[in-house]
């Protein structure tokens, strides 16, 4: 393939330039299953023309037709998840790309600690007998649990730890390979419990665990990908001032705790040789906890298509990055008043949020979708 066709295929791929400045933004969010709410949900996504909402005590429902009031519980798992507080629970999914396992993450009690577990899916339903603990982490406070799960574009499957929580890093985990906390790993999950692929950068040996694939990491809440390209980004949460995008990658650290987002965290002067920047970062005025989603590739909005969307979980912000002058720059999507714990896609690739309210003494959820049909 020539260099010329190389070059077309990455512009094609890329952040799309920067539309100019709207008045006001060009989107919004509206019902989708209007009939349905859920007990905090944290994840929607598709499987196998199937869609699927994951709540945090320990449920997965199968969703139906738009207009349907009930949905299918295909997965209780309340007996085994610990969700008491608001980070911890069932926090990740993903479905094996070519059969019907599915792995799950999940925060379990006594002593406390993050399972990563595989499960069969038969006939319609997760059989909880089946599951295959595959890794067990322990969890020193009850925050930064992390949460994200998906198989990337070689089959490999990608787990998010927090640093173990606190504050500060109390216990210097993001910036210790060593440890598997503030990482995200990376497995083949033909192993048994696991295998590390061959090109991780600890495989064959080093300063770091093998499972690890990226660390200097606090808490990344949700990884975007791009269906198109494998593409990965990751959303940080900070501490006191700043929210990152990452775009993500192995054998990068991404600096927590040296800094937060491109600051220095603890000291005015700090050494950054080696750390990989953020793409992208933004301060308390605009939100305080990012929750990163996909690349859009869906049709709905012809300027987004290979932007990376990410949205704040406090403001209600939707950002896309899109390409300026200098650079990647984040342009306001929708600005609404909803909370977004998860944003997946529906079967034609539109963006569908999850709101999870923010009170965890409220109960309710539902999905809205990205929609242009905003009141003027």
């Amino acid at each position: 393939m020539s260099i010329a066709l190389l070059l077309g295929l990455a512009l094609a791929h890329a952040a799309p330039d920067c539309p100019p400045a709207a008045a006001k933004p060009p989107a919004c969010f509206e019902r989708a299953w209007p009939k349905l709410t859920f007990s905090q949900p944290i994840w929607f996504g598709m499987n196998d023309g199937q869609s699927y909402v994951v709540e945090r005590a320990g449920r997965i429902h199968q969703l139906g037709a738009e207009d349907s009031a009930t949905t299918t519980i295909v997965a209780d798992l309340t007996d085994r998840v610990h969700s008491k507080r608001q980070e911890e629970g069932l926090l990740g999914i993903a479905f094996h790309p070519k059969d019907t396992r599915v792995y799950l993450y999940y925060t379990a009690a006594s002593p406390k600690r993050g399972v990563l577990s595989e499960f069969a899916f038969k006939n319609g339903q997760l059989d909880a007998t089946s599951e295959r603990i595959m890794l067990e982490v322990r969890q020193p406070y009850p925050n930064h649990n992390g949460g994200a799960l998906l198989f990337d574009k070689t089959g490999m499957l990608l787990l998010s730890l927090g640093d173990g929580g606190a504050a500060n890093d109390p216990h210097g985990h993001g910036q210790n390979p060593q440890s598997l906390l503030g990482t995200v790993l990376r497995l083949d999950v033909e192993g048994r419990p696991y295998a590390i692929p061959g090109d991780n950068p600890f495989a064959s040996g080093g300063p770091g665990r093998p499972e690890v694939w990226a660390w200097g990491l606090r808490n990344v809440w949700r990884i975007g990908d791009d269906p198109l390209t494998g593409e990965l980004w990751a959303g940080d949460v900070g501490q006191n001032k700043w929210e990152e995008v990452n775009r993500l990658a192995g054998s990068r650290n991404y600096g927590w705790n040296i800094r937060e987002g491109s600051a220095c965290f603890r000291d005015r002067k700090c050494t950054t040789t080696g750390l990989t920047e953020p793409v992208h970062v933004y301060g308390r005025e605009e939100g305080v906890s990012i929750t990163m989603g996909p690349v859009y590739r869906g049709t709905a909005f012809p300027s987004l298509v290979g932007s990376p969307l990410f949205g704040d979980f406090g403001s209600g912000k939707v950002w896309a990055l899109c390409q300026a002058s200098s650079g990647l720059k984040a342009q306001l999507v929708a600005d609404s008043t909803l909370h977004p714990a998860h944003f997946g896609t529906d079967a034609n690739q539109e963006i569908v949020l999850v709101h999870l309210v923010g009170d965890p003494t409220e109960r309710e959820g539902a999905l809205f979708r990205l929609s242009e049909r905003c009141s003027p």
